[in-house]
């Protein structure tokens, strides 16, 4: 019983580990990311233009309160 209880944790927890892991590459702007013999090439061009975009329509927001 204790056993089970202890090996869904473990997994559960490495899990959840690895997809917040996933998360924090995907929002970098990294592009060439190696961990563990994986390589991961990314093209951020277009994720770059579209941060700057929404970064330009926040400010002319903020402005249009103000």
């Amino acid at each position: 019983m204790l056993s089970e209880i202890f090996w869904s944790f473990f997994i559960t927890s490495i899990i959840a580990c690895i997809l917040a892991s996933t998360k924090l590459l995907y929002k970098s702007k990294c592009e060439n990311i190696s961990c563990c013999g994986l390589v991961i090439k990314r093209n951020v061009e277009l994720e770059e233009k579209v941060d700057e975009i929404e970064l330009q329509r926040r400010n002319e927001s903020k402005e249009n309160i103000v």
